[in-house]
């Protein structure tokens, strides 16, 4: 299985807002270290779609590309179907570039209230579905906060590919 939980550097995703900007959180680490070119290029792209995904360059980050994916806030309404979209919309912009990796955040699950056992549950049956299809991708990582989330997300890997 291509499915891995790991704390590696891969092509990385940030959970973004709506707006492209990079505030807090994994979005402002990607903005410290990846530098000003990565927030330039989200302000000419100008944002997305709650579900969708951008790519940017990943400026000074070791990753030469950042895809921005937009997940939905808890209680705005078909929050899986929208984070599945998201996660999805990534994995697509990943294959259009030919990436051969890709490492997630846990999208929505932090101060958009999304409850972290649906988040791992959708993204990861996400990735498992499109990874059974003709894709460019070789891995898939999730990389998370805490050991709360990992446990969360390993747990959810070991029912889904245990069916």
């Amino acid at each position: 299985m291509k499915v891995t939980i790991a704390n590696s550097v891969l092509e990385l995703l940030n959970a973004a807002n709506a707006q492209l900007i990079l505030g807090g959180g994994v979005a402002g680490a990607i903005r410290k270290k990846g530098g000003p070119q990565i927030q330039a290029q989200c302000d000419r792209i100008g944002g997305t779609f709650i579900g969708g995904a951008v790519i940017t360059t990943g400026g000074n980050l070791k990753a030469k590309y950042v895809i921005h994916a937009v997940g939905p806030r808890m209680g705005e309404g078909d929050e899986d179907e929208k984070l599945k979209n998201a996660t999805l919309s990534s994995l697509k912009l990943a294959d259009e570039r030919k990436l051969r990796s890709i490492a997630f955040p846990a999208i929505s699950a932090g101060i958009f209230g999304f409850p972290i056992e649906r988040c791992a549950r959708i993204m990861l049956q996400t990735a498992i579905n499109h990874l059974r299809g003709a894709t460019s991708l070789e891995k898939v990582a999730f990389c998370l906060f805490g050991k709360t989330a990992f446990d969360v997300f390993e747990k959810q890997l070991k029912e889904l590919t245990a069916k």
